[in-house]
């Protein structure tokens, strides 16, 4: 009985040193300060265009101020879509990378492997299972030939 095959187990990575360690935290720390200083950012821009809105509604303001106010928040809308949309190109072409270079090469040695196992029950099918079964009927054959003769008892 042939045994089972089994997955090759993946190649474990090497702890990180102390100093890589450091260097990680510290890399995490910054990522973390430049998010919330965006956060900060944006809070303030938009309380300061609410300011903004409100001094604009006040009875003595004419109506094309208004106007002209929805047509600036109208414009940094089509801003905020554009960088999104930017943001969005970035992040295929990236997919497009990880695709090309990481799953491909995966796929296609898999493929190789299921080729190659293939290949390799085929061979063992036809010249180690096939003669197994050959020799087994001829013994089954003797014996009971054996057994007629009355040389063998059951």
């Amino acid at each position: 009985m042939a045994t089972p095959l089994t997955p090759q187990q993946p190649v474990s990575q090497p702890l990180p040193t102390p100093e890589e360690l450091v260097a990680i935290r510290e890399a995490e720390r910054k990522q973390k300060t430049i998010t919330a200083a965006v956060i900060a950012g944006i809070v303030v821009f938009l309380v300061l265009l609410g300011v903004a809105i409100f001094f604009l509604l006040q009875p003595a303001t004419p109506t094309d101020k208004i106007r002209d106010i929805f047509i600036i928040i109208v414009a940094l809308e089509s801003l905020v879509i554009g960088v999104a949309l930017i943001v969005l190109v970035i992040q295929l072409a990236s997919l497009i990378n990880l695709l090309q270079n990481e799953v491909r090469p995966i796929l296609h040695a898999t493929n190789e492997t299921v080729n190659t196992l293939r290949g390799t029950a085929e061979f063992l099918g036809e010249n180690v299972v096939e003669p197994v079964i050959k020799l087994n009927s001829y013994l089954a054959g003797l014996t009971r030939m054996l057994e007629l003769m009355g040389i063998k008892k059951k």
